[in-house]
């Protein structure tokens, strides 16, 4: 067997590993995982597993690794570069809930890793990398959004993005004990999508708080709503 056949096979049985483990650890947590669940459910021996992965707490290294690349890939399946500031904002926001909405095993993990206050995160350099990318591009947006006069000035990006990832966060995370406290269904399609809004409109109404510029937020439309409207124009 040559060389690139061997890699093809190497990369796949990881992935068959990660995602059974993926599964075991979103329904169990670290601590109720067992490694046997993930061998099984992989369909792979035991010596297969520790060839590849040293230790379980590797392996949910790993997995929080997928986890946390899986919501940065599909923020940045959004290109916010070269869009206007108010633009750009809109759809971090969009992009955020969006991801936390269609990808629920991040919310399961990101519950399951703060039980454990982070020490396996601490061991990650991976995770810390995607953020500080994050960091770095709303800080860019931030800057344009000041320079034209658009959002008030001092904004700290990672307490902006703190602050708009909980309001989905929390939202999602707690929706079933919320749903029967106030008797609505948070998880319907109308309530996310009102819920989606109330996002952007409370992000939006503090970075133009002050801002001479700023236009009244009906007038900035959201991402899903601009192709409409530009389509309605040139009619």
């Amino acid at each position: 067997m040559s060389e690139r056949p061997r890699k093809r096979d190497s990369i796949g049985t990881q992935e068959k590993i990660l995602a059974a483990a993926m599964a075991e650890f979103a329904r169990k947590g670290y601590d109720g995982a067992r490694v046997d669940a993930i061998i099984a459910r992989a369909k792979i021996s035991k010596n297969l597993l520790y060839h590849h992965f040293r230790s379980k707490e590797e392996l949910y290294v790993k997995v929080l690794e997928r986890t946390y690349e899986t919501m940065r890939r599909r923020q940045e399946e959004v290109p916010l570069a070269g869009l206007d500031p108010v633009v750009a904002m809109r759809r971090l926001c969009e992009s955020t809930f969006q991801t936390f909405i269609e990808e629920p095993e991040v919310i399961v993990m990101m519950n399951t890793e703060n039980l454990h206050r982070g020490k396996h995160v601490a061991k990650s350099p991976i995770i810390r990398q995607l953020y500080s990318r994050l960091a770095v591009t709303i800080q860019a947006i931030l800057e344009q959004g000041e320079a034209r006069g658009l959002f008030r000035s001092g904004v700290d990006p990672v307490e902006l993005y703190i602050s708009i990832s909980a309001l989905g966060y929390f939202y999602l995370s707690n929706r079933y004990t919320l749903s029967m406290i106030f008797d609505r269904d948070l998880k319907s399609p109308e309530n996310l999508a009102r819920r989606k809004a109330h996002i952007i409109e409370m992000t939006m109404a503090y970075l133009t708080a002050g801002a001479a510029d700023a236009a009244p937020l009906a007038a900035v439309p959201s991402a899903e709503a601009a192709p409409k409207a530009q389509a309605r124009k040139a009619r």
